[in-house]
């Protein structure tokens, strides 16, 4: 692994995801579709949250703010907070545009302003993945969380292909929609985080319970999502996706 210091790591992925800000959302799995897709997401919401009773919601690495307008549609007192001011002028749009009443910061989702207790729900969707150093982002997450507080993760393991993901690629090529250079970027990137090798899911409930959490489960019921989104995906790339290793992990503090 480079040797480089946690601001240069951090300065580069926040200005990688601020330049992919503008065409995030045309991206097939970032922005949730009306309908199934938005349906998918909210039952699983709830399957694993219960009914939002105005509790307190933290969303994560909020981005343009889709899962954020998500969980203020099913009931939640919703902050969004990202490192990627771009991410965040779009998602402040989308509230404004619904009328919706939602907070988004601009912060580091490893360095939390915020009080100890101040939150009865933590969510993230793919951020994980990219943490520099999960560990203490859990323990930082964990400390903000209410007694009792619930965490819920949606990530995957984005890095390892399995035998059939191999196999497509090999007959059709990649399906990413990168920009090259933003594409070699991100390899860069991915080359110095924690998880550069992958984000198992084993893997992150073993730090979560290092962190102090606990009731740590793993969940990879995901076909209701991946079905919805086989429309905008197309045949290939969404059995592509249903071949990865996607996952849910809740943990209580």
């Amino acid at each position: 692994m480079n040797q480089v210091s946690n601001r240069n790591i951090r300065d580069e992925i926040r200005d990688y995801w601020s330049a992919r800000a503008e065409t995030f959302d045309n991206d097939p799995g970032h922005k949730i579709a009306e309908g199934d897709e938005c349906r998918a997401w909210t039952a699983l919401f709830l399957r694993h949250l219960g009914d939002a009773r105005g509790r307190r919601l933290l969303d994560l690495a909020s981005g343009t703010g889709e899962i954020a307008m998500l969980c203020h549609d099913m009931g939640f007192r919703v902050t969004g907070l990202d490192w990627a001011e771009p991410m965040l002028a779009r998602a402040r749009a989308k509230a404004k545009t619904a009328g919706a009443d939602i907070t988004f910061l601009e912060a580091d989702a490893e360095i939390i302003p915020a009080p100890s207790g101040s939150q009865d729900v933590i969510v993230t969707r793919h951020l994980v993945w990219t943490l520099v150093d999960p560990l203490a982002a859990f323990q930082e997450w964990r400390r903000i969380l209410a007694p009792d507080g619930m965490l819920l993760i949606v990530d995957g393991d984005f890095v390892k292909k399995s035998l059939l993901s191999r196999a497509l690629t090999k007959l059709f090529g990649s399906s990413s929609t990168h920009h090259p250079h933003a594409r070699n970027w991100h390899e860069d990137i991915l080359s110095q985080v924690h998880f550069a090798n992958g984000a198992r899911a084993e893997a992150v409930a073993d730090l979560l319970r290092r962190a102090g959490f606990t009731e740590v489960r793993i969940d990879s019921r995901l076909t209701a999502i991946h079905r919805a989104q086989a429309r905008q995906f197309g045949w290939r790339k969404s059995l592509m996706r249903r071949s990865e290793h996607r996952y849910v992990i809740t943990a209580r503090r």
